[in-house]
């Protein structure tokens, strides 16, 4: 009697990160082929670095493996999962190699880039799309300055020095838009528009 084995490709995502936790090789290199475009793209786009992104899209995978069991799909889907340890990784690795933060000048288009690019699709769970569409309304010196203080990591007075502001100006702006983006993000129901 013949045995009926269901094509490995067609498994369901949660499906076959079970199989990469057992070690089976036929459904990690499943796994890995189905997510390797998405997660390289995530990586690619906050990197800018195409042999960076490759270094990340494979600690991704790896970071997936060894983790593979506690994911939760009550949490978002497997695609939401690994687009969000690629970026983790992604901006960590930005974070490290930059000696300088980034350029004012290169701000607004990173600002333009965090709604208009692939990796808005990649990371398309509806909590980063939502924090996303509220940054990009924000007005522009607020999302500067947030941006240059919640990804690149720089203090008030680094922000205040690179727009060349008063510190409390900077300071200002970091904390009116962290209340903007609070307030909207804590109220899906009551409108998504940021004041």
């Amino acid at each position: 009697m013949p045995s009926f084995r269901f094509p490995v490709g067609r498994l369901p995502d949660e499906a076959l990160l079970a199989g990469l936790a057992t070690g089976d090789p036929e459904l990690a290199v499943t796994f890995v082929r189905r997510f390797q475009r998405t997660v390289f793209g995530v990586a690619i786009a906050v990197t800018g670095d195409p042999q960076l992104a490759e270094d990340i899209a494979q600690q991704t995978f790896e970071r997936a493996w060894r983790h593979a069991q506690i994911y939760d799909s009550r949490r978002g889907s497997v695609t939401t999962w690994l687009t969000t340890i690629a970026h983790n990784l992604a901006i960590d690795a930005v974070r490290a190699r930059r000696a300088e933060p980034v350029a004012p000048e290169d701000l607004d288009a990173l600002l333009d880039a965090v709604t208009e690019t692939p990796e808005q699709w990649a990371l398309a769970d509806e909590a980063s799309s939502r924090l996303r569409a509220a940054v990009a309304r924000l007005p522009r010196e607020q999302g500067r300055a947030l941006v240059m203080a919640g990804v690149y990591g720089m203090t008030a007075r680094q922000v205040a020095d690179r727009e060349q502001i008063p510190l409390g100006t900077a300071k200002t702006r970091i904390r009116t838009a962290m209340g903007k983006l609070r307030g909207t993000l804590a109220a899906p129901n009551r409108g998504d528009h940021v004041q």
